[in-house]
């Protein structure tokens, strides 16, 4: 860059230091060696900075750019990772079932179930309970039994309870279903049954499907899990000619997330005692050791040991 020298011829008068004008004929015998020696320090420093410009090769157009006060901080790659908010929730429908069980997994509009085709019944039924769901106007009155064609023969039909003085109990209950006539009809699939004994059926168990939904209009949403219990060391006892074999319990558990998260389970002998549900109830791991089926296993790993190591119905109530 050329350097820039001012031009004296422009300079016509003077302000002494008493504050008035000098003729011009003044201003050139009085200050003409002080132009002079002004002029010659100016270029010298002129020469002085195009000389160190030179040797260190510098560009003036290299100079950092201004530092903008208000642009955002870069990010760096140490930054930590966003929160994802819009994350899938935990699958509490997908239970473990123990390994080696025959099990077919089938996930419908009212509920996803683990089928057995040795027992021709489910390993567990797993549904989601809303508070909207307790209502509806989809009555049972206009379903029937069905065979479940998603599942291989030999498989249970509604001729096999014919004179078993067995009930056919389901699992995931009508009620639960009035909000919608395709989850109505799902549940009067026959996997969805197991031979109950009729008492059980219309008293004891029908009072705790009922609680169910009372949770579920209270805290807004529950999850719950139903199946069969078969003991291993008695009989195994069968009916019809596709041999379905008959409970010696029933199992449920019940989870909800809000107010803070809570479970509890219930088993029921499949007989004709009165049996209040409240004097049933077991913590869940109980129940995990009792039919090898790992429940909840998709929440927290801290959540599940603690509501599942220990039950109180304080907590219901």
């Amino acid at each position: 860059m050329t350097p820039f020298f001012p031009t004296f011829a422009h300079h016509k008068l003077l302000r002494s230091t008493s504050g008035r004008l000098l003729p011009q004929g003044r201003k050139n015998s009085c200050m003409s060696k002080k132009q002079i020696l002004l002029a010659l320090l100016l270029i010298l420093v002129a020469v002085a900075a195009i000389t160190t410009s030179q040797s260190s090769g510098s560009d003036p157009t290299d100079a950092p750019a201004p530092v903008d006060a208000d642009a955002p901080a870069p990010v760096t790659d140490e930054a930590p990772a966003p929160v994802d908010d819009d994350a899938p929730a935990p699958n509490l429908l997908l239970q473990t079932t123990p390994s080696g069980v025959p099990s077919k997994l089938i996930e419908r509009r009212a509920y996803t179930i683990s089928y057995n085709s040795a027992t021709r019944t489910a390993n567990w039924v797993a549904w989601t309970l809303t508070r909207e769901h307790t209502y509806g106007s989809h009555q049972r009155t206009d379903e029937r039994f069905e065979e479940d064609l998603q599942v291989a023969k030999p498989r249970a039909t509604y001729q096999d309870y014919y004179d078993s003085r067995y009930d056919r109990g389901h699992l995931c209950p009508a009620g639960d279903n009035k909000w919608d006539p395709e989850a109505m009809k799902e549940t009067f699939l026959m996997t969805n049954i197991c031979p109950q004994d009729h008492d059980l059926n219309k008293e004891d168990w029908n009072t705790l499907e009922q609680q169910c939904r009372a949770w579920a209009r209270r805290y807004g949403e529950v999850t719950i899990v139903c199946g069969p219990v078969f003991d291993a060391d008695g009989q195994p006892r069968r009916i019809g000619r596709n041999k379905v074999r008959v409970p010696d319990a029933f199992f449920k558990v019940v989870y909800r997330s809000k107010p803070a998260p809570a479970a509890l389970s219930v088993v029921m002998r499949n007989t004709a005692s009165p049996q209040p549900w409240e004097d049933h109830v077991l913590t869940v791991d109980e129940l995990e050791v009792m039919t090898g089926i790992d429940f909840l296993p998709s929440l927290p790993d801290e959540t599940e040991q603690r509501i599942e190591s220990a039950t109180s119905l304080t907590d219901w109530q």
